[in-house]
């Protein structure tokens, strides 16, 4: 897909928001600095209902927010950006292995960078920053909870 402004990337956020399989979903981000990962999960953050400041946790890793489920419940949501990880040790310090095993949505910015002890992502969205500075935009299943989010 092709995001030719912010609006579109908002209205993407929105459209996912409102499937029920984001309440589970564990959604890497992938691209350079600056290509909208997280302003993307801003947006979509903001559409399930966060308040107050979403900032990137490139150095704190983990940024939890509490949000609304499209059913209306109560949805937990970390937001891991592992642009800083280099040790896997830390994976198990952190206690990230936990943050995965519990429900909740998962958003992780800079994936490649924990490989090896990251789950399956449920969906991966890649972001390229084009010459005309829109986003040409992959977004790729990884699962069957991936495809529901898609359909």
């Amino acid at each position: 897909m092709h995001w030719l402004s912010e609006a579109d990337t908002l209205a993407f956020a929105r459209a996912l928001a409102a499937r029920p399989a984001i309440a589970d979903a564990f959604i890497t981000l992938r691209g350079d600095l600056g290509a909208g990962k997280t302003t993307f999960v801003r947006h979509l953050l903001r559409t399930l209902g966060v308040q107050g400041r979403i900032k990137s946790p490139t150095y704190a890793v983990v940024e939890p927010h509490e949000a609304t489920a499209p059913d209306g419940t109560p949805l937990q949501v970390w937001h891991f950006d592992f642009y800083r990880f280099n040790d896997p040790r830390e994976w198990e310090d952190a206690g990230f292995r936990d943050l995965f095993a519990s429900e909740g949505l998962k958003l992780a910015e800079w994936p490649d960078q924990a490989a090896g002890v990251l789950p399956t992502p449920d969906l991966t969205i890649a972001i390229e920053v084009q010459d005309d500075d829109t986003r040409r935009v992959t977004v790729t299943p990884g699962t069957v909870r991936g495809q529901a989010l898609l359909s």
